[in-house]
């Protein structure tokens, strides 16, 4: 089941060419509307989700590496693993693969991770996010309907 990570690729060039096309015309924090309710702004987070632990001296960056390179290679093993009907849990964590990679890169190369997409109503913002933070998203919501796909399986025998 390795022939997926062609996804993790896919989802890691997607991700490193839109921030740099971000980072190469915004300035920081400069917003461009991009639809109601979605507006996109160049801004860098050195934390994790939602910047936990931005503030901290700089010993968060090795840490969140480490543990985005531990958890990719786990998920690697898991696609190895998996059988060749298993296609959804292995288009899942190809996602969060590329997605973690994308931001492993960041934190390597930049030192933080840039974000971009902006969602928000009103007056109230969704933490900044980018398509590496989309992907691991997106795979961890399909491999919860994997699991629930499953269970009904068992359920119906």
């Amino acid at each position: 089941m390795l022939r997926w990570l062609w996804l993790s690729v896919a989802v890691l060039m997607l991700d490193q060419i839109t921030k740099q096309l971000v980072e190469s015309n915004f300035l920081v924090f400069e917003v461009m509307p991009l639809l109601p309710s979605v507006n996109l702004t160049l801004v860098y987070n050195e934390g994790a989700a939602f910047s936990f632990l931005s503030d901290q001296g700089g010993w968060q960056r090795w840490f969140f590496i480490l543990i985005g390179l531990t958890v990719s290679l786990v998920l690697v093993i898991w696609i190895n693993r998996l059988a060749v009907t298993q296609r959804l849990s292995a288009i899942a964590l190809s996602l969060v693969v590329g997605g973690a990679v994308g931001n492993i890169l960041d934190r390597l190369l930049l030192g933080h991770v840039v974000d971009f997409i902006d969602v928000y109503y009103r007056e109230w913002h969704w933490p900044a996010f980018n398509v590496a933070d989309s992907a691991i998203s997106v795979g961890v919501v399909l491999m919860l309907i994997d699991v629930v796909r499953e269970e009904c399986r068992r359920d119906a025998y």
